[in-house]
């Protein structure tokens, strides 16, 4: 009763707040948000609070596995099926790695909402971090499309960098969630093989080398989101290659997932899937956001999520799950793209999912609130 009533006030909450926020433009609300969670980062308060409100928010997870006690996947026990996607907790941007460091040392929030946002959702992808500091595209990067629940954006892989984040979780790991994933990415504009198996290779030493080992890091092959971003890391070989190089650097200290695209042929699944399982992949996160003409500019693209994602990502999952079963590779794949109720969560048949637009709609406990509507469209479905 207790958590029942603490989801339907957050959503009813949240459903009168919204046309509040969204008379700010996508990337002022976001803006603000972060400051938020900032300070929250920061009180030891605020973040009891907010893991008080987690506690009763999230029920046990409806379909556990008897072996482990909670959703096992990608070589990972989670204590529910849900994930927040990497993006929205993954730092601010910098022209430097010095610069960012020198933030760093003056005890700076580089990184808003690393310790309040697992503190009230619980599972959180951290990043996508690339081995140097980006300061994203400038002008307008966010954008909402409130008729079919999705979010729209071309920030361009903002974050600090590789070494400044390993050096701000360091600082902060008493702090650290129990279960984290930390997504990781080749610069955009990188083309040269070599180059790009050492900023992997050197974006993971720096997080192991800080004493900071993620549950489990995902290795991001598809970033639309930018200007310069090559488009060629999805290529069996390509894909190949970054994730030997990922596993080797990992040494078997924690599982490595992959992130793709949608929109790409049977065929191309059934590759990329067979690399990942004979490089040592455990999961396959199907998808990331889809590239559509922006708003502003139909000669400039952006990533879709959300409403208009989900068939692809649907259909991406299928492909996927689909080749595993024919091939009977020991492989999991993780939905991504568009989960906004119990019933699109349930169409995917994965045992774990990844949402982002999802908070933007129905608020900070969406995950929650799905995993809720899950279990009651199960109760009837099966009746």
């Amino acid at each position: 009763m207790v958590q029942k009533f603490v989801l339907e006030s957050s959503e009813t909450l949240y459903n009168a707040l919204k046309p509040l926020l969204f008379r700010l433009t996508a990337g002022e609300a976001h803006a603000r948000v972060l400051r938020l969670l900032a300070l929250a980062d920061s009180s030891a308060l605020a973040c009891a609070l907010l893991r008080w409100v987690y506690r009763v928010a999230f029920a046990p997870h409806p379909r556990p596995s008897p072996e482990f006690g909670g959703v096992h996947v990608g070589g990972v026990t989670l204590d529910h099926p849900l994930i927040l996607a990497a993006g929205f907790v993954k730092g601010q941007g910098f022209t430097s790695e010095a610069q960012a460091l020198a933030a760093v040392e003056r005890g700076e929030d580089i990184i808003p909402g690393w310790r309040s946002m697992p503190a009230l959702v619980g599972l959180v992808e951290f990043g996508s971090f690339t081995r140097y500091p980006r300061m994203g595209n400038p002008g307008v990067v966010m954008w909402r499309d409130p008729a079919t629940r999705s979010i729209q954006n071309r920030v361009g892989l903002k974050n600090p960098g590789a070494r400044a984040a390993a050096a701000f979780l360091a600082r902060h790991k008493r702090h650290l969630p129990r279960t984290f994933g930390i997504n990781i990415a080749v610069s955009p504009g990188v083309s040269d093989p070599a180059q790009e198996e050492t900023e992997i290779r050197e974006a993971i030493r720096l997080f192991l080398d800080m004493g900071i080992v993620p549950s489990w890091f995902t290795l991001n092959l598809s970033c639309p989101n930018t200007e310069d971003d090559p488009g060629a890391n999805q290529t069996e070989a390509s894909a190949r290659r970054l994730c030997a190089a990922a596993i080797s650097e990992l040494n078997g200290r924690t599982p490595l997932w992959v992130k793709l695209s949608p929109g790409l042929a049977d065929e191309q699944y059934a590759a990329l899937l067979l690399a990942a399982v004979e490089t040592g992949v455990q999961a396959i996160i199907a998808t990331n956001t889809l590239a559509q003409p922006t708003p502003d500019n139909p000669l400039v693209l952006g990533g879709v999520a959300g409403g208009r994602l989900y068939a692809s990502a649907c259909e991406a999952v299928t492909s996927l799950l689909r080749a595993k079963l024919h091939e009977r590779y020991k492989i999991d794949v993780i939905a991504c793209g568009g989960i906004a109720d119990g019933r699109s969560w349930a169409s995917f048949g994965a045992t774990a999912g990844q949402y982002y637009s999802a908070l933007i709609y129905r608020g900070a406990l969406a995950a929650a609130i799905i995993e809720r509507e899950y279990e009651q469209f199960s109760r009837v479905d099966t009746r």
